[in-house]
């Protein structure tokens, strides 16, 4: 097997923008690798009450291995972080922003296909705004399901887990996963950030969604 390289996102191709939200501004990174477009991929970052950011280095990869098969990533900060205004809302103020987001894409780039892509607290956000976007796709990396009310989701999610995740214990993703019958790729030796596991993680969201 060759080894895998993510397709990197160049400098060029980014753009930083202000989305009009619920709240007020939402600062968004946009990465578009130019037309044609597959699809637009919308990535969420970890709790930003505990240092998650749009750059957190499991959300950047997410979208780089979305952007390398054609889709347009865009990488939200949540409220109070960065440029984005309003304040931390449990989740739910969060879900109306990322909708926010997703329709304004929709606006700029034309009704593509939409992948949702979340980490940790990221990841339960996008299980409630996929209950707004029928025919989304899901990707959830580390998902938070044991700490915040994780929706029922597609049956073609892709669920990724560390096997040693200290912060969301791999039993309690299976427990939720299980009464779904919704597989998960479980990464051996990986933990909640997923350090050393990286480039790994990108192949497994490459080959699920690539053509």
């Amino acid at each position: 097997m060759t080894e895998f390289h993510p397709r990197p996102m160049p400098p060029a191709t980014l753009t930083r923008r202000l989305v009009r939200g619920p709240a007020g501004a939402i600062e968004v990174d946009v990465n578009d690798p130019g037309a044609p477009h597959r699809g637009i991929a919308l990535v969420a970052h970890p709790h930003p009450l505990q240092g998650g950011t749009k750059d957190n280095k499991v959300v950047t990869t997410l979208a780089r291995a979305l952007f390398g098969l054609g889709h347009v990533a865009l990488r939200p900060n949540f409220r109070g972080v960065g440029g984005t205004e309003g304040t931390h809302d449990e989740g739910r103020g969060e879900t109306k922003d990322l909708l926010a987001v997703a329709a304004w894409a929709r606006h700029e780039f034309g009704d593509l296909p939409l992948v949702l892509g979340g980490f940790s607290f990221g990841s339960f956000v996008q299980t409630r705004v996929a209950a707004h976007l029928p025919g989304a796709r899901l990707v959830l990396a580390g998902p938070a399901v044991g700490r915040f009310p994780a929706a029922t989701v597609p049956p073609d999610t892709l669920v990724v887990h560390g096997e040693h995740d200290d912060v969301v214990p791999l039993a309690a993703v299976l427990d939720w996963a299980r009464p779904q019958h919704l597989p998960v790729v479980v990464i051996p030796g990986g933990e909640h950030f997923f350090h050393g596991r990286l480039t790994q993680l990108a192949r497994i969201v490459h080959d699920h969604f690539r053509p």
